[in-house]
């Protein structure tokens, strides 16, 4: 099967080497040369245009930022209407719902195939084929591309028919992610006003009460306040906090903590944080609480 894939930041080297460790036939094209010229070197081809490459694709996946630079990319570029009838586009970025149902609607009128498959899991759990993949579309469609979601991750979840129910899933997931940045910060501002280091409360409360992988790694991260390169970037978990305000408007769910969170975000933004990884979030409220001691 002739697999295309666009789109080879951190993430999508990692899984475009994972499909490739497992002798699947790809065929890459990214912006910037890089990253394309190291995956040759392990076997993959490279494509002139993203057009071309949906062309001559059986599999096309696409691993890009947002919903602006999918829609540039595969719409505007004509690459969807290149896609073989029958062919199968999987989108593995995190978009809007409205844009993830517009996608199928597309790949309806053209005759192709549309399946959401976000991810959860950062560059290093890429490059090691341990993603979790969410994934939803029509079940055959689904059962048929498994095999090839399974060479990058370690787990599919199938999530349902509609392609955009994946990306609420993963829209959801990125919003509790923020949230325990944010209380983890939080949490940390009112240890050390009482003079109790935030290494100390994050290594008892990450052992304990709050043991998880989410909440190890992140409150590491935080602990050493080491937060590059950035595996997700604050400005990414700005746009990610956005989306799940945007889903929880028109689906008319309230999410009171999305404002706090996405005013930390910006917060930090405005400091100058936005290419750190977004676990700085967490010096948002430390340092609100040091500048309130003044």
């Amino acid at each position: 099967m002739k697999i295309g894939f666009v789109g080879l930041g951190g993430m999508g080297q990692g899984m475009v080497g994972q499909l490739l460790e497992a002798g699947h036939d790809v065929t890459v094209w990214n912006r910037s040369k890089a990253p394309v010229e190291k995956l040759e070197a392990k076997g993959a081809k490279a494509a002139e245009s993203p057009r071309k490459l949906a062309k001559s694709s059986e599999i096309l996946i696409t691993m890009l930022p947002d919903d602006s630079i999918v829609h540039g990319t595969l719409v505007e570029s004509g690459a969807l209407e290149a896609l073989g009838k029958q062919a199968v586009h999987i989108n593995m970025a995190t978009v809007s719902v409205g844009f993830a149902r517009g996608l199928a609607a597309l790949h309806k009128r053209l005759g192709s195939h549309y399946v959401a498959a976000p991810v959860l899991g950062r560059p290093d759990v890429a490059a090691a084929g341990k993603l979790n993949i969410i994934a939803a579309g029509e079940s055959a469609v689904v059962e048929r591309i498994t095999p090839i979601l399974e060479a990058m991750g370690q787990k599919v979840w199938p999530v349902g028919e509609a392609p955009e129910l994946a990306n609420v899933v993963k829209i959801g997931a990125n919003f509790m992610l923020a949230s325990a940045i944010e209380s983890m910060g939080e949490a940390c501002a009112l240890n050390e006003a009482h003079g109790v280091g935030r290494d100390t409360f994050l290594d008892i409360v990450t052992s304990t009460l709050f043991a998880a992988p989410a909440y190890q790694g992140y409150g590491k991260m935080i602990r050493e306040a080491s937060y590059t390169p950035a595996g997700m970037k604050m400005a990414w978990g700005l746009k990610d906090v956005g989306l799940a305000m945007q889903a929880s408007h028109d689906s008319r769910v309230p999410l009171p903590f999305g404002g706090i969170v996405r005013d930390s975000l910006l917060e930090a933004l405005a400091r100058g944080d936005g290419d750190k990884d977004w676990a700085a979030l967490a010096e948002t409220p430390i340092g609100r609480a040091h500048l309130d001691k003044r």
